[in-house]
């Protein structure tokens, strides 16, 4: 099902998420933000049908918490907008926990390279990490390091990105 039908829907997402996470003032008075600092998003990519995120777990606060939040406030936000009921989310959240390092870039270009045309996507947090735009949202500064914050080092990774990137972080993701 498409879960993002328009820019307003990709652009609700991130704000939620952001005020969520205590990044940016809660625009409803029933939303209940995490305690600051709990989340870090280190890369994403909105999809039409579905989301990536690579998070980091600051605290013992689980991930799930933060899922379940911003899946439940979305839900509100596009039932009442498109008039319908129940749930817009298929199945229970997934996740996984990268515990190398050696995960990190590929992972993060697994995400990034979500869309065909990747490099236009707005959707995702590539603009941040190609020197783009600057949003509150996401960190690039832990994936980066490793190209010594060369962002342009960065790119080109991405474009060389290919089978044998993604076979390599296959066990983290939810590819059929």
């Amino acid at each position: 099902m498409t879960v993002f039908r328009d820019e307003k829907d990709y652009k609700f997402f991130l704000q939620r998420l952001a005020e969520i996470l205590n990044l940016q003032p809660a625009k409803s008075r029933w939303l209940k933000p995490l305690p600051k600092g709990s989340f870090t998003i280190l890369a994403y990519c909105l999809m039409p049908n579905h989301f990536h995120f690579m998070v980091r777990q600051e605290t013992k606060l689980p991930i799930s918490k933060l899922i379940q939040k911003l899946l439940t406030s979305y839900a509100v936000y596009f039932n009442k907008k498109y008039e319908q009921v129940g749930a817009i989310f298929q199945g229970k959240f997934k996740s996984k926990e990268v515990d190398n390092d050696e995960y990190l870039i590929p992972l993060s270009a697994y995400i990034h390279r979500n869309p065909a045309k990747f490099l236009s996507w707005l959707f995702s947090s590539l603009s941040t990490y190609l020197g783009g735009d600057r949003e509150v949202l996401v960190d690039p500064g832990l994936v980066l390091s490793i190209f010594n914050n060369d962002r342009e080092q960065y790119r080109k990774y991405l474009e060389k990105y290919g089978k044998a990137d993604k076979a390599f972080v296959a066990d983290l993701t939810f590819d059929e």
